[in-house]
């Protein structure tokens, strides 16, 4: 039954100054009481703590201060968008498509746009714009990220962009700032493109289910160890291959394999993966089917499982395969659907051939036998090897002969050469002296080298050794025949310090050549006075140098042969008798000077 319901005032001026103030009664002049609570007052102290103040209230600090570029910073908007590009150059196409990326930096407004690279387009692609910031007209104003949206079309620089989508980073940021996102639209692809793109070949299964069949035999295959003979074409060899049958479509695939260093290009797919034909519907000959696809229509029978077995041959696409093995699934596939139980792999490995003997030729007579095997025994012949302990071992020793040369040539009978063994490698030197006004110019007539017996093949060459050389004996060098007559002192010491190592007889053989110079050495000693030995020494060479050419090889070989016992001694009628024999004068005044030790010592 209220009439009245106004309210009291409660705002007012006092002193120039607005100011609010209790109201003095209630609405329509009901009486108020001053610690009266309302119901909602007290529902509130209910439900709300108690809190004590002491002073004034603390306001909060302000919030830090920072700038845009660190708090926008590595914070990027990102737009799909598209252009298209006028081709005037071409007959196949008049426009060009362009997918990009544009991208906005928050940090410092700046904004780039980017082109997937697509290898071998032919376009310059990548970054179309660099980073900077864009001007939007001609008043001087830049792009904003205000400026940006989805299903819009923004020009720079002469060319129209399409922003069709943006990523969810983008979007939520524009929704943050209260800007209405436009629904993303559908990239518009190059026609171009897409008219070059390869359609892929759809796989006509066979069956009358073939969702069951590829259910049922999902992941199952079938593999067979197969030779592909490829003999009758040029150049053509077994090719080991492992064929595969997909019973979840009936696709067969073979693949090659390779084998290291095989010569052969490494491509391991031969057949890809498709349905084999196996008998065709008869036809028209004259129709051109071979370079048309084959259809389900011109073959009357495909390849299935049944028709691979080992030890059987297959002809796959014009390619005879032989099948000699396959793994434990597929005999076990085979056994249970075919009842197939004969799997006893086949084999295949060719026999070793027999390796030809390799014949060595003969010596041709430059270098050494060793040096020229190598040429036979490989493609890029090595240096033979050295006995380097050998070298070492017998370093600076070498044992020097005296050889004379036997020749028809009458020139050649007195010419004398040094033969030079050299240890360390069992080679050999001669060097020829020279002999002023002879005619000859002497010097080295054969460089070292290592030296052949007679009678030796270039597979098994025997070489002089130190065993061979003594006093008397003949060596043949490269077709040329050598006397040894004399020998270096050194020889006889090498050879008495390693006696167990070389035969007795040329030993011996030394030690009888240097026994008349031990007389000579010991008759010196034994009380004659040196200096009339060597007046009388060379007091018998002049007479002998007056005669005719003197053969010493011939007058040593006498002495030996009537001294028997190897004394070193000759009575004087001996002496004389090898003297008339050999064509030797004897002066009667020079016998009278000679004793028997002398006689011996000119011999």
């Amino acid at each position: 039954q209220r009439t009245s319901f106004h309210r009291s005032q409660t705002l007012d001026f006092k002193n120039g100054y607005a100011f609010s103030r209790l109201p003095r009664e209630g609405v329509g002049g009901e009486t108020l009481f001053a610690n009266q609570l309302s119901q909602d007052e007290l529902d509130d102290l209910c439900t709300q703590g108690a809190t004590l103040t002491y002073g004034q209230v603390k306001r909060s600090a302000p919030p830090r201060f920072a700038p845009a570029f660190v708090t926008y910073d590595k914070k990027v908007l990102k737009f799909d968008a598209y252009f298209q590009e006028e081709v005037a150059t071409s007959a196949e196409e008049h426009y060009r498509i362009r997918q990009v990326g544009l991208y906005y930096y928050l940090e410092d407004d700046s904004m780039c746009v980017i082109e997937p690279v697509v290898k071998n387009s032919g376009l310059l692609q990548g970054k179309l714009m660099r980073r900077h910031r864009v001007p939007k007209n001609k008043q001087g104003d830049y792009y904003h990220w205000k400026d940006l949206n989805l299903g819009i079309d923004l020009t720079m620089y002469g060319r129209t962009y399409r922003l069709v989508n943006c990523d969810s980073f983008t979007k939520v940021f524009l929704e943050s700032q209260g800007i209405v996102v436009n629904p993303p639209e559908e990239m518009v692809s190059d026609p171009y493109t897409e008219q070059r793109r390869p359609v892929p070949k759809r796989i006509v299964p066979a069956g009358p289910d073939p969702f069951r069949q590829f259910l049922t035999y999902d992941t199952k295959v079938l593999r067979f160890y197969a030779i592909w003979d490829d003999t009758n074409c040029p150049f053509g060899d077994h090719h080991p291959c492992i064929i595969h049958y997909f019973l979840a479509d009936d696709t067969v695939e073979v693949r090659e394999v390779h084998k290291k260093n095989d010569g052969r290009d490494p491509f391991p797919v031969l057949m890809r993966r498709q349905r084999l034909p196996k008998t065709f519907v008869d036809k028209n000959k004259n129709f051109p089917s071979c370079v048309l696809e084959v259809t389900d229509h011109e073959v009357q029978e495909w390849y299935s499982p049944k028709d691979f077995a080992v030890g059987k041959s297959l002809t796959l696409l014009g390619r005879t395969f032989f099948i000699y093995d396959c793994d434990k699934f597929t005999q076990d596939f085979c056994r249970e659907k075919y009842g197939i139980t004969d799997f006893q792999p086949v084999d295949v490995n060719k026999k070793p051939l027999e390796k030809a003997p390799q014949v060595i030729p003969p010596y041709n007579g430059f270098g050494i036998p060793e040096d020229s095997l190598q040429n036979c025994l490989s493609l890029f012949p090595k240096p033979p090897r050295k006995d380097i302990i050998k070298m070492l071992e017998n370093n600076l020793k070498i044992l020097r002969y005296q050889v004379a040369l036997e020749s028809p040539v009458p020139e050649d009978k007195n010419r004398r050469f040094i033969l030079s063994y050299f240890l360390s490698d069992d080679t050999i030197g001669i060097y020829e002296p020279p002999i002023k006004n002879s005619g000859i110019p002497g010097g080295k007539y054969l460089k070292r080298t290592r030296v052949t017996k007679p009678g030796s093949t270039p597979e098994n060459p025997k070489y002089y050794e130190p065993s061979d050389f003594t006093i008397g004996s003949t060596i043949e060098v490269f077709g040329h025949r050598f006397v040894i007559t004399d020998a270096d002192e050194y020889v006889l010491n090498y050879l008495e310090g390693n006696a167990e190592s070389y035969p007795a007889a040329t030993l011996q053989s030394i030690r009888d050549h240097f026994h008349p110079r031990q007389v000579v050495v010991e008759t010196a000693s034994s009380g004659v006075p040196k200096k009339d030995l060597d007046d009388l020494i060379v007091e018998v060479q002049k007479q002998l140098k007056l005669q005719e050419p003197f053969n010493t090889r011939k007058f040593h070989e006498a002495f030996h042969h009537f001294d028997k016992e190897g004394t070193g001694f000759l009575d004087k009628t001996t002496f004389l008798n090898i003297c008339d024999r050999l064509h030797v004068p004897t002066s009667t005044i020079l016998l009278k000077k000679v004793s028997w030790k002398g006689c011996c010592a000119c011999g």
